[in-house]
């Protein structure tokens, strides 16, 4: 018998162990995660219990009766999902069983103005695939990401946490508006009236708003916030109904400028850009689908979501 043969039989782990384990470590409960992977609650305990025995470690905390992850469990926990995941790929060469979902999770502008033309033109070439969206502010997408909730997550926001890695994709543009009847509207409004002004903006714990407050509050603080809305299409549509002025990325606010019912409103500040980003977490290596779908947004830009703020920054940056 060579080494690697006796290393095989000599492996005390389970497929069926790491998954009742993965299911704990997201729910805290073991009928919860006896739930998720249809197995009875005594049998995911005693999945939990033969797992720490092999291990030779306990996997979680006791508090009380939630089950929380410890050090060994962290440790542990990227690689069962990454295993889980490629496990299951190699099962669907065979069983011609569709692929998991590919999960993502994605800031506002991101996810209403140019995911969706990524997702369908990777859907028309995988169709077979199938995925599932979140959309929230860039904390929520980075929660997701660390606590693998997603495979993916896509933000507008600048981020440092340790457990994710940050790759650049897009640059983004901000941009102010008025509704066309506010008297700064199509017009280059000096530094006092834009302090003096009444604005409308997104909720603290967003990219948009974190980017907005870096450009702004150094050259106009202070501002005199009225409305802090959580959604880009509240913030346009306060605006547009005549309450305030409002800061957003120029990609949610394109058609609108481009239909008329928002109007830019020019200003003397520097221009504002920031990147956008994909983020993985740093301990899982990204599944063969969720590696796909990033190879596809790396290799175009969306042509419904980022074509149309070209053509109005251009139209804009002729009537300057």
């Amino acid at each position: 018998m060579n080494e690697k043969t006796d290393h095989l039989q000599r492996l005390r782990l389970t497929l069926r162990q790491l998954e009742v384990f993965a299911a704990l470590a997201r729910t805290g409960s073991t009928r919860a995660a006896a739930d998720r992977v249809a197995r009875s609650q005594s049998a995911a305990s005693t999945a939990l219990a033969a797992l720490e025995t092999a291990l030779g470690a306990p996997l979680f905390d006791r508090a009380g009766r939630r089950l929380v992850v410890n050090e060994n469990g962290r440790a542990l926990l990227p690689l069962t999902i990454s295993l889980l995941e490629h496990a299951g790929e190699l099962q669907s060469l065979f069983t011609r069983a569709p692929p998991a979902p590919l999960r993502m999770a994605a800031s506002f502008t991101i996810g209403e103005y140019l995911l969706p033309a990524l997702i369908a033109r990777w859907k028309q070439a995988n169709p077979q695939a199938t995925a599932r969206l979140v959309i929230g502010n860039t904390s929520e997408v980075i929660d997701a990401v660390v606590a693998f909730d997603v495979d993916v997550g896509f933000i507008e926001g600048r981020q440092r946490h340790p457990d994710v890695v940050v790759r650049r994709w897009l640059a983004d543009e901000l941009v102010i508006f008025a509704a066309p009847s506010h008297p700064l509207a199509g017009r280059k409004a000096s530094r006092a009236e834009l302090t003096a002004a009444s604005w409308v903006l997104r909720e603290p714990g967003s990219g948009t708003r974190e980017a907005s407050d870096r450009w702004l509050l150094e050259k106009l603080r202070p501002l005199r916030i009225e409305l802090e809305l959580g959604s880009s299409e509240a913030v346009k549509r306060v605006v547009a109904a005549g309450v305030g002025i409002g800061c957003l990325s120029r990609n949610a606010v394109a058609e609108a400028l481009a239909a008329g019912w928002l109007a830019e409103v020019q200003t003397r500040l520097p221009r504002a850009e920031r990147a956008l980003s994909i983020v993985v977490h740093r301990e899982r290596r990204p599944g063969r689908t969720a590696q796909a779908f990033i190879a596809s947004c790396l290799a175009g830009e969306p042509d419904a979501g980022v074509e149309a703020p070209r053509r109005a920054r251009r139209a804009s940056s002729a009537s300057r």
